[in-house]
């Protein structure tokens, strides 16, 4: 199975991985992106995304089986078209945020749609298929603390609170999370360290994971949050406003806390820093394992080509 996929994000691992699994299901990727950055010097702007029309109408003269667009402002590229079956994945923003507009629009227009929460299924208002991104259980597993802090350069004489995005991505709210830790760190003997965490190589990502002692999530809004699996496959503590799939993944997951009063999000993090214990997360994370999802995602490829693969060789399905 040949597909395109479309993406302002090419670099997200999240992206890679489940790419990755679907290779070895013998799915064949080529990737365009918007050329720009997110946010800086070189962000992206609907000047980027006009020249996608014309980078995404050259690479269709070539023969491809379905286009994946992944977040909502790809979409229009992939829907110029309609000889080639499309799928939409929206990550989140693009449901909450200012260009939800755009993936509204679209969403009807496209063969599936694919959103990680039954939130995001609610706020878009059309029938989509619930796939939360899946974590690898093999890279995200629990280990020792004391060689993961000696690994990362961490002290072993504090608490260490977790927040594993930039401080300046506005949408994670990391004047919440400051605000969250410093009063926690008022009602402990210990100190109490808030350590952000971005631009580390994905894999490295298990060794903080290990070396903390709880995950602090506090974003304005969200999907279906990685950084909360991956701590649940390590076995982390997460303390997490109630945004995005987070209540439904976190539900028997203990110890944890999911609330949207600063108040209760102070008690649980203090009482979980004091406690000093590990999560029963992994258990609830094989639920959305890499290759869980995998089998999801390649079920919706099949559903809109007809094709799928046996024995190695690619057959036609009629589908009534």
């Amino acid at each position: 199975m040949d597909v395109l996929t479309l993406t302002n994000a090419a670099d997200a691992p999240f992206l890679n991985q489940q790419q990755a699994a679907l290779e070895r299901r013998g799915v064949r990727f080529e990737t365009l992106s918007v050329a720009g950055d997110a946010t800086g010097e070189n962000a992206r702007g609907p000047r980027e995304y006009l020249r996608f029309f014309r980078t995404v109408r050259r690479e269709l003269d070539r023969e491809y089986d379905l286009i994946h667009a992944h977040y909502g402002l790809t979409a229009p590229m992939a829907l110029a078209q309609r000889r080639v079956p499309v799928v939409c994945s929206l990550w989140g923003s693009d449901v909450h945020g200012p260009v939800a507009p755009v993936s509204r629009f679209c969403a009807p227009f496209c063969d599936e749609v694919i959103v990680m929460s039954e939130a995001m299924a609610d706020a878009l208002g059309r029938e989509c298929r619930v796939i939360p991104d899946g974590v690898d259980l093999e890279t995200f597993r629990p280990g020792s603390q004391a060689a993961a802090r000696d690994r990362v350069g961490w002290p072993t004489d504090e608490h260490t609170v977790l927040f594993p995005y930039a401080p300046d991505r506005s949408v994670k709210n990391y004047p919440r999370a400051k605000r969250i830790v410093d009063r926690a760190a008022d009602r402990l003997e210990r100190p109490v360290s808030l350590r952000t965490i971005s631009g580390v190589d994905h894999d490295e990502m298990p060794h903080y994971m290990n070396a903390a002692d709880a995950l602090l999530v506090t974003s304005h809004s969200e999907g279906s949050p990685n950084a909360v699996k991956e701590a649940m496959a390590c076995d982390l503590p997460v303390v997490a406003v109630d945004v995005g799939d987070v209540r439904e993944r976190l539900e028997d997951v203990s110890p944890s806390c999911v609330a949207d009063a600063d108040a209760v999000l102070v008690d649980g993090l203090t009482t979980i820093l004091e406690s000093g214990a590990r999560s029963n997360g992994r258990k609830a994370a094989r639920e959305v394992s890499l290759e869980h999802t995998t089998d999801a995602i390649l079920e919706v490829y099949e559903s809109v080509t007809g094709l799928e693969r046996i024995d190695q060789r690619r057959t036609r399905v009629t589908r009534s």
